[in-house]
């Protein structure tokens, strides 16, 4: 109901808050970090010259670990982005024509990473654009010039905060990426997060959302190996959010399908989004969040059946559509699959529609050869054929 959204805009607009006060402080944070990176860089190097972010990390003793945020929340592991910043491998998450990173940074002695958020060009072969990362680069150490040993001024603070690379992710991303990283590190969750699982057990209600928020249903989905204390009893969290499914409302249903995105789904949690996709509308906000949820377990063989039949089945949305190209197109190496899909896209004659969704998903590394493979078949319906030719006229 309105009213329901009303008062969940207003809980997640609190819980949005207490996210973005976290991110200010781990940004602020970061700037004081950038002191000592660029202090080392300087005590290290004498020609000034930093080849990759890599490297800067590296010779400031950091350890890091490196997030894709374009498209899901994806691990990229540092021998994988070494060869992107090298240019020897095309960048596997490419999102508008751009890498949209989050890297968190640690020294040894710290607890609490610090994070950055990136916004870099790719070429048109995918391939990182090694001008504007330099650029990036540049611009930390420049505007961390002068006196290295100090904070950063205020002047330098609104330098850095200007950098055109800097970006700020969606509220639902900072979620998942402060869930991830703190699993990652084996630090505690949120302080959302018991608030959340008590919730999830049912015992004050299905309507008794208001308390809880993003951040704590982004911890759950992330902890769902973990169990919890129920009643006196240790409940695994597969358990309790497999049996709270069907009942929860669209105000929690649909932020915590925006964190389940991004995992690996246990057969049981599929299923549950399955059966209540199935109950729902189609092309209503939940049965969209819905199909989001199973971006990352589009391989689990009741899902692959699941998206498979959706789009054999020639009435899915447009919205649908760009979920599929966006979040779920993994389902899409498979000739056969790709183009039923491709016939889905031109089913309304919608050549706007066709031209923006092929191009994101020929920029795709994986998706590409099959792509531009099923182009070139004989086996391509003619109206295939006219909206393909009508794409390279463009």
């Amino acid at each position: 109901t309105r009213k329901e959204s009303s008062a969940a805009s207003d809980v997640y607009k609190r819980q949005a808050l207490a996210v973005e006060l976290k991110r200010y402080y781990l940004y602020n944070s970061a700037l004081e970090q950038l002191t000592f990176i660029t202090m080392a860089l300087t005590m290290g190097t004498t020609s000034g010259t930093i080849s990759s972010i890599s490297e800067l990390l590296n010779l400031s003793n950091s350890r890091y670990c490196i997030y894709d945020i374009g498209r899901r929340v994806d691990k990229i592991s540092k021998e994988q982005f070494e060869r992107i910043e090298s240019a020897h491998l095309p960048y596997p998450f490419p999102s508008q024509g751009h890498a949209f990173l989050a890297i968190a940074f640690w020294q040894k002695q710290v607890t609490t990473p610090y994070l950055w958020f990136i916004k870099l060009p790719l070429d048109e072969r995918g391939l990182l654009n090694q001008g504007a990362r330099n650029h990036f680069i540049a611009i930390i150490i420049e505007a961390l010039g002068g006196d290295l040993s100090v904070n950063p001024t205020e002047q330098q603070e609104a330098l850095l905060k200007k950098n055109p690379y800097h970006f700020t992710p969606a509220q639902y991303k900072l979620a998942a990426i402060n869930s991830v990283i703190s699993v990652q590190l084996k630090q505690p969750a949120s302080q959302f997060y018991q608030a959340a699982v008590k919730y999830l057990t049912g015992k004050n209600g299905w309507d008794a959302w208001q308390e809880i928020g993003v951040q704590g249903l982004s911890d759950v989905a992330f902890r769902l190996n973990e169990s919890d204390n129920v009643d006196d009893h240790l409940k695994n969290n597969v358990e309790i959010l497999s049996s709270a499914f069907k009942n929860l409302p669209t105000p929690v249903l649909t932020p915590l399908c925006s964190a389940l995105e991004n995992i690996v789904l246990p057969t049981e949690i599929v299923t549950e989004i399955i059966t209540r996709y199935q109950q729902e509308a189609h092309d209503t906000e939940l049965s969209l969040a819905l199909l989001r949820a199973l971006a990352s377990t589009t391989q689990h063989p009741y899902s692959n059946k699941f998206i498979i039949e959706l789009i054999n089945n020639k009435s899915l949305t447009q919205d649908s559509l760009i979920i599929i190209a966006g979040r779920l197109w993994e389902i899409l190496n498979n000739e056969q699959i790709l183009f039923q899909y491709l016939e889905q896209l031109i089913k309304d004659n919608d050549a706007e529609l066709f031209n923006a969704i092929f191009k994101d998903l020929i920029a795709i590394p994986t998706i590409r050869p099959l792509l531009l493979q099923a182009i070139r078949s004989p086996n391509r319906s003619p109206a295939l054929s006219k909206a393909i030719g009508e794409l390279f006229k463009s």
